[in-house]
């Protein structure tokens, strides 16, 4: 499926969107192959626990091993949302519709061949569910409100981009093989598989998440997915201390940091106090060492948001 054939109005249509979900099957590749220092850590203090868990009950184990092969993740794993954004149990929800059947054919086509005994047993859909479920509960839920701000981020970056240079300009951004080739031709793969028409599709979504590798999901025929990496890199965030807190006293710092709600650039902080541009760089610099912000790189922009910390400061305050 390396070429989408698609009209202009699913284009003008797709929206990046926010989904738990592709952070859950990226923490559950993260949790068997770690490929960064986050990753690295999330297995230190989840692993353990995870394995047990997968001792504990073999057909979940069975199921993870079978639900990836090298570039090729089971297409449950890659589920696009209904509708727009959507919580993680209503995500959930969507692949437990689907029922054992079609997840029992999601994993044969990934294993290319047959499945174990075990994964041939009813029950099949509540295993996966609860898998997934763990994955939620156990590494990402207590990390999401950090996980979101950074997705956010990168989607701030790239709509802003697309009014800039179209959808063209973007999607040559999200991954090295994902390019607009024109004539209704979306590119994404170099696979040699003939094109897919996508005429039936009604919605189509860019979703950004914590992992490695791009993948494409959908259900058909109307749903389609492209889930790709979030890109840049978070800057490191000192821990605060009384002299960080200290210097952060002042009208305008305080200012700016009730403006970081959402992520934000500096040229758009000097929008919206009317401070100049050296004046926003020097309060951001200060609220980042005092760990009251964090802020990311996407292309040229840096963007700003606040921390958990800079929200129970600012909660205070109001």
């Amino acid at each position: 499926m390396g070429v989408w054939l698609m009209s202009a109005d699913l284009l003008a249509r797709a929206r990046f969107v926010v989904s738990p979900f592709a952070d859950v099957s990226a923490a559950l590749g993260a949790l068997q192959q770690p490929r960064d220092p986050s990753e690295r850590v999330l297995v230190a203090t989840v692993g353990p626990a995870f394995r047990e868990m997968l001792r504990e009950h073999p057909t979940r184990a069975a199921v993870l091993k079978a639900s990836s092969r090298p570039r090729w993740v089971a297409d449950f794993l890659c589920m696009p949302p209904l509708g727009g954004p959507m919580s993680f149990a209503d995500e959930l929800a969507l692949v437990a519709e689907l029922g054992d059947r079609r997840i029992r054919a999601d994993l044969r086509d990934t294993v290319r061949g047959r499945l174990p005994a075990v994964l041939e047993r009813s029950g099949l859909t509540d295993e996966v569910v609860a898998l997934l479920d763990w994955v939620w509960e156990h590494a990402v839920a207590n990390d999401w409100p950090r996980r979101e701000r950074v997705l956010r981020a990168d989607i701030v970056s790239r709509t802003a981009r697309l009014a800039q240079q179209g959808w063209s300009g973007v999607l040559s951004d999200l991954r090295r093989d994902i390019a607009w080739l024109g004539d209704g031709q979306l590119r994404i793969n170099r696979y040699a598989y003939p094109p897919h028409d996508l005429t039936l599709a009604e919605e189509l979504y860019f979703i950004p998440h914590h992992g490695h590798s791009s993948t494409v999901g959908w259900h058909l025929p109307t749903r389609y997915a492209i889930h790709y990496p979030v890109t840049g890199t978070l800057a490191d965030i000192d821990s605060g201390d009384e002299a960080g807190l200290a210097a952060l006293l002042g009208g305008n710092r305080a200012r700016i940091l009730v403006e970081l709600t959402t992520p934000t650039s500096t040229t758009g902080l000097v929008a919206r106090t009317g401070l100049t541009l050296g004046s926003v760089g020097g309060h951001l610099k200060v609220l980042l060492g005092a760990g009251l912000v964090a802020r990311r790189r996407s292309g040229r922009e840096v963007l700003y948001w606040r921390t958990a910390l800079g929200d129970a400061l600012t909660a205070a305050e109001a």
